[in-house]
C-alpha cells in the first residue's frame, strides 16, 4: 500500500499536462436535451477554479471528448483551455498527439476519464484517474479514483492531488493572498 501511494505521488509530481473527458468527469454524465434539441451541461465551479490554478502553475489543460457541444467550447473558452478535441473516437491517438503538440512525454500527462472510450487515453497517460461511478473495469485500470463524483468536484480532487505531489501549495496560496 505504501509503495502504491509513493508511485501515485511520483506520477502526480511529474504532471506537466492534464487531459480531461467531459461527460461523467467534468459533468455528472447526464445529458440534458431540451425540446428544441439543445444540449445543456452543468459544470462545477471548483473544477474550473482548479483548472485555473493549474494553468497559473504552467500545467497545460486539454479536453478530449467523444461528443460535440457548444457548451463545452464555451466552458473551455471561459477557462482559457487551448487544447480541445471534440467528437474524438480515438482518445489514445488524441493523447499521443497532445504529447507531441506540447512536447511532453506521455508519462508527464495525467488523464481523467470514466468509460471504455477513455481507456486507450488512460492506458497511455502517465497518471490515469477516474471517478467513483466509473465501471469497475475502468477503476481497475486507473492509478487513482477520485473520492468525489464526476461533475461534483472530481477534477478538483485530482488537481489538488497533483498540486500536493508537486509541492506547489505555497505558490498557489501566495497567488490567492
Amino acid at each position: 500500500m505504501a509503495d502504491d501511494f509513493r508511485d501515485l505521488r511520483c506520477k502526480a509530481a511529474q504532471t506537466k499536462a492534464i487531459a480531461l473527458d467531459v461527460d461523467g468527469v467534468l459533468t455528472d454524465g447526464r445529458l440534458h436535451i431540451d425540446e428544441q434539441g439543445c444540449e445543456h451541461k452543468i459544470f462545477h465551479s471548483r473544477d474550473g477554479h482548479g483548472i485555473k490554478m493549474l494553468q497559473k502553475l504552467g500545467v497545460e489543460v486539454a479536453i478530449i471528448t467523444g461528443r460535440s457541444s457548444p457548451a463545452v467550447l464555451k466552458r473551455a473558452e471561459g477557462l482559457g483551455i487551448k487544447h480541445v478535441i471534440l467528437n474524438c473516437t480515438t482518445k489514445g491517438e488524441a493523447i499521443e498527439q497532445l504529447s507531441e503538440t506540447l512536447n511532453q512525454p506521455l508519462k508527464h500527462i495525467a488523464a481523467m476519464g470514466d468509460d471504455l472510450i477513455d481507456l486507450p487515453m488512460l492506458n497511455r497517460a502517465g497518471l490515469a484517474a477516474t471517478v467513483p461511478e466509473a465501471p469497475a473495469i475502468i477503476r481497475a485500470c486507473c492509478d487513482w479514483t477520485s473520492p468525489l463524483p464526476g461533475g461534483q468536484g472530481a477534477v478538483r480532487a485530482l488537481i489538488d492531488l497533483i498540486i500536493t505531489a508537486r509541492g506547489d501549495w505555497p505558490t498557489v496560496l501566495e497567488q490567492h493572498r
